[in-house]
């Protein structure tokens, strides 16, 4: 028979364990609602973002170096650049985005971001970087993983406002490892983990309670958004790794992260690959998207190419154009998000009807996780909205030379 105190042990634990529950679900419950705030904006305000650097492109290729105008269209392009930037931080902490992810070892990619690292921390921080070696390869997005780093760079720097060093490491992690009592994975691992640790000014338990809620922030009116940590966590989950942080006030601050370790080979996603094409294209795109104004503009891409461009604003009207068209159509470009027939439906169906021809997804935001999840199991092409000329032409070349697996009808 147990005692009234062990009892009462027990009840406190219990309730314990539902107060975490119940916090774990109003984060989850907030992560949500802001997702749906950000995808209700994204998909309008991408497509639009796409019209604006493409013009902006467009009018560059145009102009002379010693143009009196040019000088303004360079900022048009990089005004719509950052537009573009704060939208992926809205859709990547909302987990609406299409991941590309590739092997990347972390060793690396950290070394390849030093230079810029360093011009963002300022003279008066000492970064330090301790690799590990033979590190193992993470299937992660490498550009969601430069995010995630900047992200928390630019965090421990405001946190040193008098200097002090920022230390970025590197280390392999058994199944059972933990460098910290307390401070590793709960899942079984193998892990490769990535530890930043600052010598700031630290934070209490109550600020640590709100940490990575979004538009939580300790940062004065107008200086920080509030999502930059809340991006951070959407990104460790959505790579299935975890992430553990310890602060005291005076004392600095580390975050460690652990993802999945895998067996793989490195490598970038397509769009940051150098396709090259030599002479005009000679292959017929069937290039399907409800907004008009990107529809012409990705016309009139794919034609300065040299391609045979067919365009339908609809799904219905594609598979209608694809039935007439008796000569082969090479590649279907389509837009994800539409009425009555999303671009996943599309090519399901048009794949039925003409089984060799490739598929590359466009969008900027990615509704129903669903469709998030058939695109990114298809292996399908996928361009992210806004896009550049060169990143289209990539990307279109990539799936026509095969380096893009069609996605399964059905």
């Amino acid at each position: 028979m147990s005692s009234p105190a062990l009892e009462l042990s027990h009840i406190e634990l219990l309730e314990a364990q539902v107060s975490q529950l119940e916090e774990q679900l109003r984060q989850a419950q907030k992560m949500e609602a802001v997702g749906l705030l950000a995808g209700g904006i994204a998909h309008d305000f991408n497509n639009l973002l796409t019209v604006i650097t493409g013009c902006a492109q467009v009018l560059l290729g145009e102009m002379s170096l010693a143009s009196p105008l040019r000088i303004e269209a360079e900022e048009i392009a990089k005004a719509s650049a950052r537009a573009a930037a704060l939208t992926s931080r809205l859709l990547a902490f909302s987990r609406r985005q299409v991941p590309r992810p590739a092997a990347v070892e972390l060793n690396q990619l950290v070394a390849d971001m030093d230079g810029m690292l360093r011009r963002v921390i300022g003279v008066d921080i000492e970064l330090r970087t301790s690799f590990g070696e033979n590190l193992g390869q993470v299937q992660v997005d490498p550009g969601q993983i430069e995010h995630l780093i900047m992200n928390l760079v630019v965090n421990s720097r405001d946190a040193m406002p008098a200097g002090g060093t920022l230390t970025i490491q590197t280390a392999n992690l058994g199944r059972d490892e933990k460098l910290v009592p307390g401070a590793g994975p709960a899942g079984p691992g193998p892990f490769v983990m990535l530890s930043m640790t600052d010598t700031g000014v630290g934070m209490d338990e109550e600020t640590k309670r709100h940490l990575f809620e979004p538009f939580f922030t300790t940062k004065a009116p107008g200086k920080g958004t509030g999502l930059g940590l809340s991006t951070v966590w959407a990104i460790v989950q959505q790579c299935g790794g975890e992430i553990w942080v310890w602060s005291e006030p005076g004392q600095g601050t580390a975050f460690r992260i652990y993802l999945p370790r895998v067996v793989g080979q490195s490598g970038v996603p397509e769009e940051s690959q150098n396709i090259a094409q030599s002479g005009a294209a000679t292959e017929t795109v069937l290039l399907v998207e409800d907004e008009d104004r990107v529809r012409r503009l990705v016309l009139g891409m794919l034609r300065r190419q040299g391609y045979t461009v067919l365009e339908a604003p609809d799904g219905q009207t594609a598979l209608d154009l694809a039935r007439l068209h008796s000569a082969p159509v090479h590649v279907l470009l389509t837009d994800v998000v539409m009425p009555k027939m999303n671009g996943h439906e599309l090519a399901a169906q048009l794949t039925k009807l003409r089984p060799d021809i490739r598929v590359v997804y466009m969008s900027g935001y990615v509704d129903n996780p669903l469709v998030h999840k058939e695109i990114t199991a298809s292996g399908a092409a996928f361009l992210q909205k806004p896009f550049t000329q060169e990143a289209l032409v990539a990307k279109i070349r990539s799936a026509l030379e095969g380096a893009s697996k069609r996605p399964r009808a059905g």
